[in-house]
């Protein structure tokens, strides 16, 4: 279930109004009166959840799930285990999108700069402009820079250093966290799936968890997660103008500087090493004690603690010797040929 903190539930609503929505087709007509109050993921599903497949080699995890309905396509109805309805449809993942449209939405912000509920403890400091979200919550000697926005549901931890002009919504924050100013929290992740008229959000309604000890620096976002979470493991530091994805985990002591992008759902251990402008693509892990070097450029999982440089990255070693080899080419009479 997505966060009560962050997300109004819509639900519970039947699968007749869900197909209505989605355009999906109901394979039993018997099953339009059941009623499911939330979509899920397949790791998350289970009864009263709506989830979606569209590979078969994840069957086996929507049979042990078991939840009440699942939007697939019609050559995957076999894979739907008892007790769960299959909606059938082209397109499985915008009917998702479209169920968790209807059933969940981010909930709005106070009427007021600092909402009555706001829980705000001794010694906190809110510089001129600052809202504070319905239900948040800022731990003691906490300082929030001038025109700041803490959204419904955040919480802040003690003795944390919060800059100017810098947006959080949908996190959880621990103590002694530093984020500089202008980096924005929570923003949801990219997703985009073909809808009935074009091209709808996918919506985000997981969350970003920030350790103890983490700084986040200026310009910098941290995407929350489609629906797990996203999550900055303790003691990281992380430069200027990153990006980090939605369901990214870091570990803890990690090091990332300027201009660096993590691409979604990637696994990244302790003490790992990222030098300026590198790149990782998406669903990717990197070992604890990784080095990945400047302007790097990652399609491979990285194991522990090796260092890899170049485009498309490798070992360093491999790419040192590849770059002097082409540098020893080019310069040769005639650009190397024989």
């Amino acid at each position: 279930m997505p966060d009560p903190r962050f997300f109004e539930d819509l639900g519970p609503i039947t699968l007749s109004e869900l197909v209505e929505a989605t355009g999906a087709n109901l394979s039993v007509a018997a099953a339009a009166v059941t009623r499911v109050d939330r979509v899920a993921v397949l790791s998350h599903a289970g009864p009263g959840s709506v989830t979606f497949l569209i590979d078969r080699r994840f069957g086996d995890t929507l049979a042990a799930a078991r939840p009440s309905a699942c939007f697939l396509p019609p050559d995957l109805v076999d894979h739907v285990p008892p007790g769960c309805v299959a909606l059938t449809t082209s397109n499985p993942q915008a009917a998702y999108a479209l169920a968790a449209q209807r059933l969940h939405r981010p909930r709005p912000g106070a009427a007021s700069p600092i909402a009555p509920d706001a829980l705000i403890e001794a010694g906190v400091v809110l510089a001129p402009g600052v809202v504070v979200g319905p239900g948040a919550q800022i731990g003691r000697n906490t300082r929030i820079g001038a025109n700041s926005v803490i959204g419904p549901g955040v919480t802040i931890g003690r003795d944390c250093e919060i800059a100017p002009n810098v947006t959080i919504g949908f996190a959880l924050i621990g103590d002694r966290v530093r984020i500089l100013a202008g980096a924005v929290i929570g923003e949801p992740g990219f997703g985009a799936t073909a809808g009935p008229k074009g091209l709808i959000d996918i919506p985000q309604l997981g969350r970003v968890i920030l350790q103890d000890g983490v700084t986040i620096g200026a310009n910098t976002t941290v995407d929350r997660g489609a629906y797990d979470d996203t999550v900055i493991g303790e003691n990281t530091k992380i430069d200027n103008l990153v990006q980090i994805a939605h369901n990214v985990r870091m570990g803890r002591n990690c090091v990332m500087a300027g201009q660096a992008g993590i691409a979604g759902s990637v696994n990244i251990g302790d003490g790992v090493q990222f030098g300026g402008h590198a790149g990782v693509a998406d669903h990717l892990t990197i070992g604890s004690g990784a080095r990945v070097g400047a302007g790097a450029g990652v399609i491979k999982d990285i194991p522990p603690g090796e260092t890899w440089g170049g485009t498309p990255a490798r070992p360093i070693r491999q790419w040192l010797k590849e770059t002097a080899w082409l540098a020893r080419m080019a310069s040769r009479r005639g650009g190397g040929q024989a």
